[in-house]
């Protein structure tokens, strides 16, 4: 009597992609009985349950108002059902954490460390976002930040204009398998020196221990990134139905014992390989335009996966701060921007028991965009914009000002250096002080698809 698919299921075997394969071979073979089961118990995939409870994990943040209050207790909620995700072994909040999503997804300044497993929903598909600084001496900050906006790039889609795509990097994508598309590659290709929009900025100041002019830009791979984030989560759905359905949908990984998990983790070497170019097209170009020759320049991703032996840590929007995470340090410096008002701050420390070898990212929200927004009614944008862009040169790419971005819609920066210095998450060596800023602005006011054709 042939076996069909029911049979497996009422002997109680989940139904997946390997009944086709089992039912084939025992079939064949003519299994019943106890070698059937036998054979079937070694064929079926081990299924992975969630935590029973949630891992324990390390809160290197605290309330300093009511609005914080309610931010860390979103961020706990968060957490709870993050850490019960059963491929996690430990954990940890930095004090910029806000939610991002639903209850259970990792939240801005969340580390999340894992055995075996890349999750492509915790670097989300803002892949690498990443700050790089070079100093350009003792030159003229207008006239970095005049150059630099002339040649940098803000708000949707990409350019053909400037760039090209090293032919090293073009091979590098066409031999791997989640970016071997023409999409990807086209991705690649069109959006290299452009910056996105949101929170991604191009910063001028000066070193507060040199004096020297300093730019600084901040951004991730751009659609390159987010198209492979797109893949990533495809084939982490899969093997979730197939070997944990239990986990959450947004928790979904990809086992890096397997083929396309090592695929996987090259893809994001890759996409670090152009996140990283992406930055120096853009400072190299204003260092050349000004005819200045870059006295220094170091980088550092803050949205990215780590890995250390079979262990792979999950940054969303936390900093690395030991070397084993960034192979390209330089002499273990880091930066971590807090608001286009502030400074950006040149950090450097050790891995702890608490801090898992990161800092965090920037000041964070503790609240939304809108919710800030609607806080900000009865003035003008321009009355709001005027009040918090005093004694700096604040530019919107697109012309249009996007009050979302203003200093007040983020956390009190002297309180995030303050938690960095009591949890121990980074030594502050120097600090880039602010002279001007550009970002994208509201740039969908004029996006492509809101104009008469």
């Amino acid at each position: 009597m042939k076996i069909t698919g029911k049979d497996l299921i009422s002997m109680g075997y989940r139904q997946g992609k390997w009944f086709k394969e089992a039912l084939e071979t025992a079939n064949k073979q003519r299994l019943i009985g106890e070698q059937l089961k036998t054979f079937l118990d070694a064929a079926a995939p081990t299924i992975i349950d969630p935590h029973e409870e949630p891992v324990a994990y390390h809160l290197n943040i605290k309330a300093e108002s009511e609005e914080e209050a309610a931010n860390v207790e979103s961020v706990k909620n968060t957490m709870h059902g993050l850490m019960k995700t059963p491929t996690v072994i430990n954990g940890a909040v930095m004090p910029d954490a806000c939610p991002t999503g639903s209850p259970g997804q990792i939240p801005v300044g969340g580390i999340v460390v894992t055995k075996d497993a890349i999750h492509p929903a915790m670097h989300s598909a803002d892949v690498c976002c990443s700050v790089m600084m070079t100093s350009f001496g003792h030159v003229d900050p207008k006239k970095v930040l005049d150059q630099a906006q002339k040649i940098t790039h803000f708000g949707g889609g990409g350019r053909e204009d400037l760039f090209d795509l090293p032919e090293y990097l073009q091979k590098r994508i066409k031999g791997n398998y989640y970016l071997k598309s023409k999409k990807s590659l086209q991705l690649a290709k069109t959006h290299l020196g452009t910056q996105g929009d949101g929170n991604h900025f191009l910063y001028v100041g000066f070193s507060e221990d040199t004096g020297e002019t300093i730019m600084v830009t901040h951004h991730g791979s751009r659609g390159f990134g987010a198209n492979l984030y797109k893949q990533g989560m495809q084939a982490a759905e899969k093997f979730r139905k197939e070997i944990s359905p239990q986990t959450l949908k947004a928790n979904a990984w990809i086992p890096y014992s397997h083929p396309q998990g090592q695929e996987y983790w090259e893809a994001l070497q890759i996409v670090r390989a152009w996140t990283k170019l992406n930055h120096e097209v853009l400072h190299q170009k204003t260092c050349s335009e000004l005819s200045v020759d870059p006295y220094d320049r170091f980088w550092n991703e803050h949205n990215f996966v780590f890995k250390d032996g079979d262990e792979f840590y999950h940054a969303k929007g936390a900093t690395p701060l030991d070397d084993k995470f960034v192979p390209d340090s330089k002499d273990g410096l880091r930066l971590v921007p807090l608001n286009m008002s502030e400074p950006i701050l040149v950090v450097k420390g050790e891995t702890t028991e608490n801090n898992l070898g990161f800092a965090p990212h920037g000041a964070g929200r503790d609240i939304s965009r809108t919710a800030h927004i609607r806080k900000k009614v009865g003035k003008t944008i321009t009355e709001i914009f005027m009040e918090e862009t005093v004694g700096i040169d604040a530019r919107f790419f697109s012309g249009h000002i996007d009050i979302s971005e203003l200093p007040s819609a983020y956390k009190n920066a002297q309180n995030v250096q303050d938690q960095m210095k009591e949890f121990g998450l980074g030594e502050v060596v120097d600090k880039i002080l602010p002279y001007g800023c550009i970002m994208a602005g509201d740039w969908k006011i004029d996006a492509p698809w809101r104009r008469r054709r």
